[in-house]
C-alpha cells in the first residue's frame, strides 16, 4: 500500500518510519530542502520538495495510486487546506492532524472526517495510566481467532444496526458516540460519526476493510 505524508514533522517521521518497517511505499512532502536532504540518510522512501497544500505538488504525489494522505505540518489551517486539496484531486482517504481544538467543528462542517488531535490522544492515554488501567489489557485477552475491528460510521450506515449487514461472528461490543461510551441495546440506531468496535472472527477482516473502506495496516512481525 501506498502513503503520502505532508510535512516532514517528528510524528511524520515516526510514522513514515513504522510504514516502511511494514513494507508500505511512503512519500513525504517538505518545502524545507535541507530537512528533506537530512531525511535521505534516515528515511528509505520517497521525497517531494514543495508546498503539500498545493494542487500542483499534490498531483505528483499521485493521488489514484495512493491509499491515505496524511496532512501532518505544524500548521492546522495548512493541514485543513491540504486535506480539501487532496480530497479534490481524489486521494481515497485524508487524515487531518489540528493542534488547537476549535478548528475540529470547521473540519467536520467541510466533510473531513479522518481528523486526529495529538494531544487529545495522548492527554486520555496518560489519564488511563494514572487511573491504573493497562493499555494492553484488551489486546491481552483476544485470543484464539478473535479479532478487533473499529470503524467510523458514515452517513450510509446510519440507522439499525441490522442495516450494516455484517458477516456471521461479527458482534458490536460498544460505541463512542462524541466521544462519550456506549453499550449496545436492541434500540441501537447508529449515526454518522459513531465510532464503532466489534469484535469479530479473524477470517472476516478482509470483508469487513472492503465493505467499510478501512485500509489495512498490517504488524509487524
Amino acid at each position: 500500500m501506498r502513503a503520502v505524508l505532508i510535512g516532514a514533522t517528528p510524528l511524520a517521521v515516526m510514522t513514515a518510519d513504522a510504514l516502511i518497517r511494514r513494507n508500505h511505499e511512503v512519500v513525504i512532502i517538505e518545502k524545507d530542502r535541507e530537512r528533506i536532504d537530512a531525511l535521505c540518510e534516515e528515511l528509505d522512501c520517497g521525497f517531494l520538495h514543495g508546498d503539500g497544500s498545493k494542487p500542483g505538488i499534490l498531483r505528483e504525489a499521485d493521488p489514484e495510486q495512493t491509499e491515505i494522505l496524511f496532512c501532518l505540518t505544524n500548521n492546522d489551517q495548512t493541514n485543513i487546506i491540504a486535506s480539501l486539496v487532496g480530497r479534490s484531486l481524489g486521494f481515497t482517504r485524508t487524515v487531518t492532524k489540528i493542534e488547537n481544538t476549535e478548528f475540529e467543528h470547521i473540519c467536520i462542517e467541510l466533510g473531513l472526517e479522518d481528523v486526529i488531535v495529538p494531544a487529545f490522544t495522548i492527554g486520555r492515554q496518560l489519564a488511563d495510566l494514572f487511573d491504573g488501567r493497562d493499555l494492553l489489557e484488551l489486546s491481552s485477552m483476544i485470543k484464539d481467532e478473535a479479532r478487533v475491528f473499529s470503524f467510523v460510521a458514515r452517513a450510509e450506515h446510519a440507522g439499525p444496526v441490522d442495516g450494516l449487514e455484517l458477516p456471521k461472528d461479527s458482534r458490536i461490543v460498544c460505541l463512542y458516540r462524541n466521544g462519550i461510551f456506549q453499550l449496545p441495546d436492541d434500540d441501537l440506531a447508529l449515526q454518522s460519526g459513531d465510532e464503532i468496535l466489534l469484535i469479530t472472527h479473524g477470517r472476516n477482516l478482509e470483508a469487513l476493510r472492503d465493505h467499510f473502506h478501512v485500509p489495512v495496516v498490517p504488524q509487524e512481525s
